[in-house]
């Protein structure tokens, strides 16, 4: 029997394994497979409910005044949440990477813990921090200033849960690009600012780019820590994901499923941007 010869690069090193075509066929179905169960038909099943009732069903869901204040909020959370990520995914990806100081260790480790913690978690971290029985809720409550159960609290949940994502896509690129064009900008005399966007920020901003669309795209999906602080006040502290679940509680299925095309929409626009901006970067999709 003929055994499959591995095919070798020019240097004389195994680059790839010419495996059987039968081989090759059996796992890319498993793989489309997969896919399809996992992926196209959940993305299917939700259009094909969300029209269950029609267009017009579909469109007075959608321009219903609760969704709308539902999108509203979401906009701005993501427009609060992703600027702030994108300042501190800057600022520690330059101080991880550029110096060597006390503490650099622990500051990469901070970084992943959003990652580590439980988004219900996170949410009820704020709860116990900012609430009406934490040590700051009276000082609060006498001043009027409202975080639990209102907007700060939900954008303050979601800038937590969403502030890994630029650094961690910064931090690796910025240490592997080398110094030279830097160094070499200082000694002809640029200013720190000067050369952080003249040369700093055009050599990393594909990588920035492709961290400001997955801090969107889950500033925009975030549910766990948003339902713990939000109140589900309806009209007021309800993001899409939250409002999706009120309709689907009140048995509303043809309208949970028509706001929840809308973030199906931004997801599949968000995979898209990702897959161009990974090409950009040279990143593999995990």
């Amino acid at each position: 029997m003929a055994t499959a010869v591995p095919a070798i690069s020019a240097q004389g090193s195994k680059v790839i394994r010419d495996d059987p075509a039968v081989v090759r066929w059996i796992l890319t179905l498993l793989a489309l497979a997969a896919l399809g169960v996992f992926v196209v038909l959940p993305l299917i099943a939700v259009f094909v409910q969300a029209f269950a009732k029609g267009l017009n069903g579909y469109l007075n869901a959608v321009r219903d005044s609760n969704t709308l204040s539902a999108v509203e909020l979401s906009i701005l959370t993501v427009a609060i949440s992703v600027p702030l990520n994108v300042l501190f995914g800057l600022a520690a990806a330059w101080a991880v990477t550029k110096f060597s100081f006390v503490g650099r260790n622990l500051l990469v480790t901070l970084i992943d813990l959003p990652f580590g913690v439980s988004p219900v978690i996170s949410g009820l971290i704020f709860v116990l921090m900012f609430g009406a029985q934490s040590w700051v809720g009276p000082w609060l409550t006498d001043r009027d200033i409202h975080i639990i159960f209102a907007v700060p609290g939900i954008v303050l949940a979601t800038t937590f849960v969403t502030f890994p994502f630029v650094a961690r896509e910064l931090i690796p690129l910025m240490e592997a690009q080398s110094t030279e064009e830097e160094e070499a900008a200082m000694v002809l005399g640029a200013r720190p600012w000067q050369m952080f966007f003249r040369v700093t920020l055009p050599n990393i901003r594909w990588g920035l780019l492709y961290g400001v669309v997955l801090c969107t795209a889950r500033a925009l999906g975030e549910f766990g820590a948003v339902s713990v602080v939000s109140g589900h006040i309806r009209g007021r502290t309800n993001t899409l994901p939250l409002h999706v679940e009120i309709l689907y509680n009140e048995y509303n299925y043809a309208g949970a499923f028509a706001v929840a095309s809308l973030l199906s929409v931004i997801a599949v626009i968000a995979l898209a941007a990702k897959r161009i901006l990974e090409r950009k970067t040279g990143q593999v999709s995990s």
